[in-house]
């Protein structure tokens, strides 16, 4: 706790200084920069429209349409069918991605990734701009527009990570929002709770059948409450509704986990395929594994049903693994405690976690969608930048 005999110069000094950047509609906004056709479009980059993809991300042009990302591409195209659907190309991302990072390592080396189009820095420390998070937020949107081709970002500016990554999307696209120790407590009090990081739609449904629909809701349940409702997330709620995050800005942040999913193209029940299906994603991986060089000490299978129903089951080892042909042995002993076979299945997925590695200051990898069926050997990538444009196009392209 600060000291309150201290002088108020330097109790402000120890206040933090972070800032999100986050990129705009990131793939999208790539592929119209690239291709000056598509601007002013509704661009979605990600599974084919008559396929069981997913939406990765889309323009803002085809969000008005209430498209948005994770969204199944079948669902996008009736939104808007004349949207121009195209393959996403990962390695020009993490080109583009590359670019931006050279730009935050010019006022500070506190720099946590959270994909390839987001991450946080901690300027406290920088000389930049007389220490000004607020300009040097600004001056790094302006350098990214510039040097990426106009591509444009929107930033968050406050003293924690919560905050900082909920301002960030406050003022989207091409925004930046500042929030001070004095504004905190009315900026969480207006916020939705889905803009609450951790809050997904399934947590923010339950916190509306508790009553709960803003920052200023969660703030009048207790602690205690809380927990009963979600368990350990639930003292996160608390203190995040409280304006507390103490969470550092780690540039060498550990995976907690590493996995693959794909959504198959048509329900199946038989359990040879899946087993087919599950080696894949398990040779994936490992590969992962051994590129993070790390092991495992937990299993867990996921298996979605036709119905959209899911299960997971885990497993502990007793010795780290990173072999393939060890994950499958586990993993086939664990599908049959599912009942895929007697229910078809829409979606099998491998992660593993309690994960054993030396720190790496390596970024995370952004998850790649399976888009596509794998049928690459054991070593191989999943190919999903085969052809850039699906069939259907938008008129006049």
């Amino acid at each position: 706790m600060m000291n309150p005999t201290l002088p108020v110069h330097e109790i402000m000094n120890r206040i933090r200084k972070i800032i999100h950047i986050d990129m705009d509609a990131f793939y999208a906004s790539v592929e119209q920069r690239d291709n000056p056709e598509l601007k002013g479009k509704p661009v979605i980059v990600g599974g084919s429209p008559d396929s069981r993809g997913v939406v990765a991300t889309c323009s803002y042009e085809a969000r008005k349409f209430g498209i948005h990302s994770a969204m199944a591409s079948s669902k996008a195209y009736k939104l808007c069918p004349y949207a121009v659907f195209l393959k996403p190309e990962f390695e020009k991302y993490k080109s583009v991605s590359s670019k931006i990072r050279k730009i935050f390592h010019e006022y500070t080396d506190l720099i946590e990734p959270l994909s390839l189009d987001e991450a946080f820095l901690d300027v406290t420390e920088s000389r930049a701009h007389m220490g000004s998070a607020s300009l040097i937020a600004r001056e790094v949107l302006r350098k990214i527009y510039k040097e990426t081709g106009e591509l444009t970002a929107s930033a968050g500016v406050s003293f924690n990570k919560f905050l900082a990554k909920a301002a960030s999307d406050y003022n989207k696209p091409n925004g930046i929002t500042i929030v001070t120790p004095g504004q905190s407590t009315d900026f969480i009090e207006k916020l939705p709770v889905r803009k609450f990081f951790g809050v997904g739609r399934v947590t923010e449904k339950r916190m509306h059948a508790f009553g709960i629909k803003t920052g200023f809701d969660l703030k009048k349940v207790q602690r205690e409450q809380l927990v009963k409702w979600f368990g350990k997330a639930g003292s996160y709620f608390y203190n995040i509704a409280h304006g507390k995050d103490n969470r550092p800005v780690n540039p060498a942040r550990i995976r907690k986990s590493i996995g693959k999913e794909i959504t198959l193209e048509t329900d199946i029940n038989d359990k040879v395929q899946m087993l087919k299906v599950l080696t894949q994603l398990a040779c994936n991986v490992e590969r992962l594994l051994k590129k993070n060089n790390c092991k495992a000490m937990i299993i867990t299978l996921k298996v979605k049903y036709f119905d959209f129903k899911s299960v997971s089951r885990s497993i502990s080892v007793a010795e780290p693994l990173a072999s393939a042909d060890i994950i499958m042995k586990y993993v086939a002993h664990l599908l049959k405690s599912t009942k895929a076979g007697i229910k078809k299945v829409r979606l099998l997925g491998i992660s593993v976690s309690g994960l054993i590695s030396e720190s790496t200051s390596e970024p995370p990898e952004q998850m790649i969608l399976p888009f596509e069926n794998m049928k690459q050997p054991c070593n191989s990538r999943l190919k999903v930048s085969n052809f850039r444009r699906y069939g259907k196009r938008a008129p006049g392209l």
